[in-house]
């Protein structure tokens, strides 16, 4: 588990829904995060991008309203990925959980 930061996760979570651009992503996250989680280009893309070199994202350009956008999907690595990762962050905050609460 990645525990610099969410985000991966949050982008692999946000593909398996099918693909999409970048500021969608974002928009997604932002939104179902009732605005906590507000990820800007400089982050978002250079990750995006990582995930992408790393086999776990594939991109392509296609033409919306008169502009080219790139869109990303997750290929078989990303899906298994998505799904290890969240396996994993349930674990993780289980276990935070607990001990926030004092729970032996």
């Amino acid at each position: 588990m990645n525990l610099k930061g969410p985000l991966p996760a949050l982008i692999l979570q946000c593909l398996s829904r099918g693909p999409n651009h970048g500021y969608l992503i974002a928009k997604h996250i932002k939104s179902t995060s009732k605005g906590v989680l507000d990820y800007r280009e400089g982050t978002l893309y250079p990750a995006l991008h990582d995930l992408e070199n790393k086999g776990l994202l594939e991109s392509y350009e296609q033409i919306e309203k008169g502009r080219t956008r790139r869109y990303y999907r997750l290929t078989r690595a990303g899906k298994k990925k998505c799904a290890e990762e969240r396996r994993e962050w349930n674990r993780f905050s289980s276990a935070v959980t607990l001990v926030l609460e004092g729970v032996p």
